[in-house]
């Protein structure tokens, strides 16, 4: 293993910035598809590479060599991983591998509690309205899925933003949008270098519900004024209960619209809503698909990469086992 075994180490590092671009500029759900592709392709090339260290370390160690039946002369002669690189490797893989699958129960759990709750609601109505003054909507995945909204958004909405709320909720619903969300952060518990890339996912899958829905009313500047009006509503009421870790709701996520970035200002440093807004006060996005193609390129190169690794290790253990 040369040069390509650490390639797609960096290749995350280097999608970082790329993120907000391509979640404003593509077209909302080709966005989430691409951004959600990168998080698992990134994140899988990264820990595979992980793993290929780990085990180019793992049978440099004598005993280990001789059980496998390798030469550990022909291992040290052909294979230019050494243990300052492949220990933290294994280390890294023992942490990822254990966070990762945390992760990945605890999901699968609340998306199973997701549907047991949604099951348990009566009737087979889709729309389930909660008795609570504050202002909160959010969808449920199930079978069928729910939307829940409470009292004090209804009041706060006239008949028209009601038909958008909805809308924007069964979007969430048709396109499993929980399913990208969850892919994505599953990618980044794996690698925090995506995680640039995952809180796009968070945005682009809001940004897929606002068209779906300025697509079902024809009005997008309609759109955008629930969507600000939900927001504020949502703040004078007291602010957002916690959401269950499967669903979305129109304001997306809790904790979405935390600013990061210090004193600056502008559209191109606000929050999720405000870019929601502007957006939908714009005309619908059509173009970028270049970019969707750098993108796609950008990716193949790191599998290519990940996979010269793999191959390049394999033919090390083939001569060792042959010497």
């Amino acid at each position: 293993m040369h040069l390509a075994v650490y390639l797609p180490l960096f290749f995350p590092l280097l999608a970082g910035p790329a993120a907000r671009p391509l979640a404003d500029r593509l077209e909302p759900r080709l966005a989430t598809w691409v951004l959600t592709t990168a998080c698992v392709v990134l994140a899988a090339g990264s820990t595979t590479v992980l793993g290929l260290l780990a085990l180019a370390g793992l049978v440099r160690i004598p005993r280990i060599a001789r059980l496998a039946d390798l030469s550990p002369a022909v291992l040290g002669r052909d294979d230019p991983a050494w243990l300052p690189v492949t220990a933290p490797a294994a280390v890294l893989l023992l942490t990822v591998t254990v966070v990762a699958s945390r992760f990945l129960v605890r999901r699968v759990r609340a998306v199973c509690a997701a549907v047991l709750e949604s099951a348990c609601f009566p009737g087979q109505d889709p729309l389930v309205v909660m008795e609570e003054s504050a202002a909160d909507a959010f969808a449920m995945p199930g079978l069928p899925g729910r939307i829940v909204v409470s009292t004090g958004m209804l009041a706060t909405l006239d008949e028209t933003e009601r038909a958008i709320l909805f809308a924007h909720e069964r979007a969430h619903l048709r396109a499993h949008h929980y399913l990208f969300a969850a892919a994505a952060q599953l990618a980044a518990t794996a690698n925090p270098l995506v995680r640039p890339l995952a809180a796009q996912v968070s945005y682009t899958v809001e940004r897929w519900a606002d068209e779906a829905a300025a697509g079902t009313t024809g009005d997008r500047r309609r759109v955008a004024v629930t969507v600000g009006k939900a927001a504020l509503a949502t703040r004078r009421s007291g602010g957002r209960r916690r959401l269950p870790a499967a669903a979305l709701g129109l304001l997306g996520r809790r904790g979405a619209e935390r600013r990061t970035d210090g004193d600056r200002t502008g559209l191109d440093k606000a929050g999720p809503v405000p870019r929601r807004v502007a957006a939908l006060l714009s005309p619908a996005p059509t173009g970028g698909k270049w970019r969707a193609m750098v993108t796609a390129a950008y990716l193949t190169a790191a599998v290519l990469c990940t996979v010269e690794a793999a191959q390049d290790l394999h033919e090390v253990l083939e001569r060792a086992r042959g010497g």
